[in-house]
């Protein structure tokens, strides 16, 4: 245990984490946390107002004190900084070494480095992840495996983007006056402190995706961080550039007065998937069975309800002068070619459907589907560097059109059910070990996976949904299912303390009175000690 300044570290010092964790940045954190925290905490209190309100039968409409903002044709966000005018093909993982340099080296235009859904958090994951990142800004990474393999960055990188962790997580490893800090503010504070000038000087500029965001207040708060932070160290105003996921239903209201917050440090919007679905579920589980969809596999974005989400973020973004980035392709490479063709045929299709909507560009998870992802939007835009231009005029979205989850029909399957377990189940006994990106099944999975996984199957069971060809899912069913995946996984091989953590994880909130809330570590964890906790 370290007391730095007003910063008390409890986390352990491992090589290096100096460099990192210097008095200088600490103190940076702390006049952050000073700035910020009572706000946050605020806005925190904010969010389970709303979800009471939504729990009580209450529902979603665009907001009509905010109607002047929407409704102004005059406003436009900040020009494209540099290295953010074309992006389209960008690729997201962890800030881990080695996929730091193949990231980068990918093809790709931009790297998401990704603290959140990507990153197990552990004390270890945060602190090395800013290393890696340093290093990477430096040029400083030219490692060689044993086996031979070098892992160097090349002539011609991605442009970095780094997403914090959400505001309602915390790091428990970094107190101020015996508190938590907030995760966010962490990830923000230190990638900023180190990094900032150093990517400005070389031509590029600190920029950072925005997570979980719920409404526009939660972006004005972001947007006085950027502004109290460039004043602290110096660096111009409008230097630091944000995008920001819509992944919240209640976002999705709110997208013109979000832009509008953060408009001199705005550069897009992108649209999720699972973290979207998982708060349209969470939010309107007290509705009935109106809202439950089916297996996750049919839940595509060509969903009335999701075309609608996807259609009014475009529209949204380019009458702003924003840029609109797709979704996620998940895939990862097969030793089967035939597999390999199927998959890469079905990320093709996706993104045509993107690039043919207006989006400027769109989402991997993997180097291997670069190349598939450039091609589909180098044959839309052709030289040109986005399709800001393409203004979606045709595009007329209600409220009613964001919540018409009921035009998405038919059940769940056995198969899905089993499916949810299962994957839930095998990530989080990775997510567990340390790792949050996981290979599972075919496709490249994160934190939003056993997000939507544990809701769809709470959702499920707590409405005794009626399976396709008969029968109801039940919570005895989903017991036996884990049950029967458990075996599996120990007969694999996994660790089974890993396993039986991942166990009661998804049972206790899959099969609880309550709706799962989001997944954080410290609440479930015996045999580590983890650094995301949720806010109290």
């Amino acid at each position: 245990m370290t007391l730095t300044s007003r910063i008390e570290i409890v986390g352990e010092r491992e090589e290096r984490f100096e460099e990192i964790l210097t008095p200088e940045a600490l103190e940076f954190l702390a006049r952050l946390d000073g700035a910020f925290a009572g706000r946050r905490t605020e806005l925190l209190a904010e969010r389970r107002r709303r979800a009471a309100l939504l729990a009580a039968g209450g529902t979603l409409d665009f907001l009509p004190h905010t109607r002047a903002v929407r409704e102004d044709p005059t406003w436009r966000v900040a020009p494209a900084a540099p290295g953010l005018a074309d992006r389209r093909v960008e690729i997201t993982g962890p800030p881990e070494r080695r996929m730091t340099v193949n990231a980068l080296n990918s093809g790709a235009r931009v790297w998401l480095a990704d603290f959140e859904d990507a990153t197990s958090p552990t004390w270890h994951n945060i602190v090395s992840g800013q290393l890696n990142l340093l290093d990477a800004v430096e040029r400083r990474i030219d490692d060689t495996t044993q086996d031979g393999r070098r892992y160097r960055i090349g002539e011609h990188p991605a442009t970095i983007v780094v997403r914090p962790r959400g505001w309602h997580l915390e790091e428990r490893h970094l107190l101020v006056d015996g508190r938590p800090i907030a995760a966010a503010l962490v990830d923000f504070g230190l990638y900023l402190f180190h990094c900032g000038r150093r990517q400005t000087e070389r031509g590029s500029g600190p920029y950072f995706y925005l997570p979980k965001l719920e409404n526009h207040l939660e972006a004005r708060l972001w947007n006085d961080v950027f502004t109290f932070a460039q004043a602290e160290l110096g660096i111009a105003h409008g230097t630091v550039r944000a995008t920001v996921l819509i992944e919240t239903i209640t976002a999705a209201f709110e997208m013109d007065e979000i832009l509008h917050e953060l408009r001199e440090h705005a550069a897009g919007l992108n649209a999720g998937r699972w973290d979207y679905l998982f708060s349209l579920i969470k939010n309107f589980a007290a509705h009935g069975p109106r809202f439950a969809l089916p297996d996750r596999a049919r839940v595509t974005m060509t969903q009335p309800f999701l075309r609608a989400y996807t259609d009014l973020l475009v529209r949204t973004c380019h009458r702003r002068g924003a840029h609109a980035i797709g979704g996620m392709a998940a895939a990862i490479p097969s030793r089967d070619p035939a597999a390999n063709a199927v998959a890469l045929a079905k990320v093709r299709l996706d993104k045509e459907r993107e690039a043919g909507d207006g989006f400027d560009g769109s989402w991997v998870a993997h180097p291997a589907l670069v190349a598939t992802c450039r091609q589909v939007f180098d044959d839309v835009l052709g030289e040109r560097p986005n399709q800001l231009d393409r203004g979606r005029e045709d595009v007329e979205v209600t409220a009613a059109d964001l919540l018409a989850v009921h035009r998405t029909a038919g059940y769940p399957t056995t198969e899905g059910v089993r499916s949810n377990v299962a994957v839930a189940l095998r990530y989080l006994t990775a997510w567990l070990g340390g790792s949050g990106a996981v290979a599972v099944f075919g496709l490249m999975e994160d934190v939003a996976t056993a997000e939507i996984a544990r809701c769809q199957l709470w959702q499920w069971q707590h409405h005794c949904s009626p399976l396709t060809g008969g029968s109801y899912v039940t919570p005895a069913m989903v017991r036996r299912l884990i049950d029967a995946e458990r075996a599996a996984l120990l007969g694999e091989g996994a660790d089974p303390v890993l396993v039986d953590d991942a166990v009661r994880i998804l049972a206790e909130t899959a099969l609880g009175e309550q709706l799962p809330a989001f997944l954080t570590p410290d609440a479930y964890t015996r045999h580590l000690v983890r650094s995301a906790a949720p806010a109290s």
